[in-house]
């Protein structure tokens, strides 16, 4: 049965899939071809291997490899250096190093590459590209290097050869507005209509272009040979197109894994899947091999669902080569260039920018790019690295000092970041400011401090204690700084604790009573506390919690409706050992929950037990009473006075049972007053309201819904359950 379904979704979805990938690979591994100063085969023969090696033993289910324009520059070169036959041996000994990382599991070390140095190569191939095959376009050829191309642009427009031109507008033309045709017209793949334009054009009108040349016919097979020179040299190719492929074929695998709901790749084996088909591509005299994130996007997009839609891809263009490789003759040099242009301004892609830029690698993504077009590949990919390693160290060194003066002479300075030897120029500068023998508040918000950084700051509070001052460091650091200041063997490093442990804490509490809530980013007048709450935020709690809000974006499954009290003291997810998500949470003054039909009338506690029971499917109602409760004693002292807060008199009248029921009740002797056992009567009352709801009562009485009463004493930080509604009344217990 299985085996009958997969089948059937093969013929379904697969096949139909390929087609329209076929019909993609085609021109462009022709295309890649040309800008690799390879042989046209080498392109096919790449597209063969790809799909059918990569696509049978590789461990993504839906990308598609072959020949890739950002590995052109490279074959390029080796080409020019040790000739096209010794590029192939390189190219099969480049698939063993795959072969081998991907044996020892080394795929996740290769995604450590800075994707702002990925990009930036790309980006910089792509303009590559473009200026050399637009001199093929305009009639002319490509210059030695990108910079000559650009400079000799000019006198090529001058010279303008205008059938070669028009062949290369036509095909430019045709790519521009494709995207904009019917659906129904755009089954046929834009660059193989660009290049079918193109050809027909120029066979009608009889134009004067230079046609694809096939020497030896497409399947002449011919030995790699051993490259000649440096085996030095040799080492680096093999490496650089090893490591340039596989991580291609690695950020394009996570990249269309975000495109479809499929099973996720195995980095790892998709690596070896890789090697092989570099090992195999280079003894059939191919081009190197790696996931194409163009024809990887064409196969989610056209329905693949599996493997096969990469393995019959490759087996069409076999087919293709075998039955009709005649007709590539007749596509003019200069559609396949015009065609090699459109695709090198793609590979700069503007969404890619707005990535690195979120995260401020702009300049690695344009020192990579302006590396790659001015000086090489090899030599943009170092530098980007560089900049990258070196961005990276300053970020981990960052230091952030803010001094300031609070009301009462006090001064406040915080410390944040990675306090090193490159940040004591800044932190003396700062602390410089702090007039003598004035009180300092001192937080330290860092999580490493090394030796000199640490001297100066200790020479300064000494020296400021001498004036008269005091420092008074925050707790969290107290006990560390005096055992570190004092040479304490188990401090040696000078490593602070962690400080992330403190969110619970309020925000005076993580002050010591100074007011301040987190952090501040700049400096400036005191913000509100919820602002800079959110900077801590976003900077400490959202990167760990983001999987779980992005799940949880989808839709929201509690499994409680939590109903308590507004009181700032309570909070529900700390004293239920709870996260985002768990309770649905309904907070009012006295966590009351008017009976319905009640007056005065309110519609928001009974919409939410409506929407929570009924929509959400909550399996349990919690009502969380606590001690001291401020409506409660408004109630025992009589309610509110007329005139005075009218809403809260009108809403309290929502208590008077919770009151009536108090006067009839005894003291057990475990509470500790009056107050105290109304707090817990109000809890049983406002479970006993909450059956007066109709849909309520029938899911209490069918069992698929529990009434659950929880009192919360604040000064013992205690939590316990009452009994569930019944007319007699007991204290409860608390919670082992």
């Amino acid at each position: 049965m299985d085996t009958q379904s997969n089948g059937l979704t093969t013929l379904r979805y697969d096949v139909p899939a390929s087609l329209v990938v076929f019909l993609v690979a085609v021109p462009l591994s022709l295309g890649i071809a040309v800008a690799s100063d390879a042989p046209l085969a080498a392109g096919l023969i790449a597209a063969v291997v790809g799909g059918v090696v990569a696509g049978l033993f590789g461990g993504s289910a839906v990308q598609v490899s072959g020949p890739a324009a950002g590995l052109s520059l490279v074959v390029a070169d080796l080409v020019h250096t040790y000739g096209w036959r010794a590029t192939c041996v390189i190219t099969l000994l480049a698939g063993v190093v795959q072969l081998v990382l991907g044996a020892f599991k080394a795929a996740r070390a290769a995604l450590a590459v800075s994707p702002a140095v990925i990009h930036g190569m790309l980006a910089g191939v792509g303009v590559v590209i473009a200026l050399s095959q637009l001199h093929v376009v305009l009639g002319g050829s490509p210059q030695s290097s990108a910079v000559d191309n650009l400079l000799e642009l000019p006198a090529q427009i001058a010279d303008l050869r205008n059938h070669a031109a028009a062949v290369g507008l036509i095909t430019i033309g045709v790519l521009l507005v494709w995207k904009w045709l019917p659906r129904r017209v755009r089954v046929v793949p834009g660059p193989l209509a660009a290049l079918l334009l193109a050809s027909i054009a120029a066979a009608v009108f009889g134009w004067d272009v230079t046609r694809v040349d096939l020497p030896g016919g497409l399947l002449q097979w011919a030995p790699p040979v051993l490259p000649a020179g440096d085996w030095h040299g040799i080492l680096a190719a093999v490496l650089l197109v090893a490591l340039l492929a596989g991580v291609e074929s690695l950020l394009c695998s996570v990249a269309v894994d975000g495109q479809h709901d499929g099973p996720r790749t195995d980095l790892d084996k998709e690596l070896r899947g890789q090697g092989l088909a570099n090992i195999v591509s280079g003894a059939l005299g191919g081009l190197p091999t790696a996931g194409v994130i163009v024809r990887s996007t064409t196969n989610v997009q056209a329905g693949a669902r599996s493997r096969w839609s990469t393995v019959l891809h490759g087996v069409w263009v076999l087919v293709f080569v075998l039955s009709f490789g005649w007709a590539i003759r007749l596509i003019p040099l200069e559609a396949l260039a015009a065609l090699l242009a459109f695709i090198g301004l793609q590979m700069i892609n503007l969404g890619h920018v707005r990535k690195v830029h979120g995260h401020g690698e702009v300049p690695v993504y344009m020192v990579t790019l302006a590396g790659v077009v001015v000086l090489g590949l090899a030599e943009g990919v170092l530098f980007g690295l560089a900049l990258a390693v070196l961005l990276a160290l300053r970020r981990l060194t960052r230091v952030s000092v803010h001094v300031r003066q609070e009301p009462g002479g006090r001064w406040h300075v915080t410390i944040s970041g990675s306090l090193t030897f490159l940040g004591v120029p800044r932190l003396t500068d700062e602390l410089r400011a702090i007039p003598p023998g004035v009180p300092v508040d001192l937080d330290l918000n860092i999580d490493f401090m090394d030796n000199a950084a640490f001297e100066a700051l200790h020479s300064w509070r000494l020296k400021h204690e001498r004036s008269g001052g005091s420092v008074d460091i925050d707790e969290l650091h107290d006990e560390w700084y005096s055992l570190a200041a004092a040479g304490h063997r188990m401090f040696p490093a000078k490593t602070p604790p962690k400080a992330h442990e403190r969110w619970w804490l309020p925000w005076a509490h993580r002050r010591r009573g100074r007011g301040s809530a987190a952090v501040p980013e700049q400096s400036g007048p005191v913000e509100c506390e919820l602002t800079v709450g959110a900077r801590e935020f976003h900077r400490r709690a959202a990167p760990r919690m983001r999987p779980i809000f992005t799940e949880l974006a989808r839709r929201q499954q509690p499994t409680h409706l939590f109903i308590t009290c507004a009181d700032s003291r309570i909070v529900p997810t700390l004293i239920t050992a709870s996260g985002p998500g768990d309770l649905f949470v309904v907070r009012n003054i006295g966590n009351l929950v008017p009976r319905y039909g009640a007056q005065p009338h309110d519609d928001s506690v009974s919409a939410a037990i409506e929407y929570a029971t009924q929509v959400l499917g909550v399996r349990t109602i919690t009502v969380c009473g606590h001690s001291g409760c401020g409506a409660m004693a408004g109630l025992l002292s009589g309610g509110v006075k007329a005139g005075s807060l009218p809403g809260l008199r009108r809403w309290l009248r929502h208590g008077n049972h919770s009151l009536a029921r108090f006067i009839l009740s005894e003291s057990d002797g475990s509470d500790s007053g009056p107050l105290d056992r109304l707090c817990r009567v109000n809890v049983m009352q406002q479970l006993e309201n909450l059956q007066t709801h109709q849909k309520v009562a029938e899911q209490v009485a069918a069992g698929s819904l529990e009434l659950v009463g929880l009192y919360f004493d604040i000064a013992s930080a205690r939590v316990h359950i009452l009994p569930t509604p019944s007319p007699a009344y007991a204290l409860g217990e608390e919670v082992k």
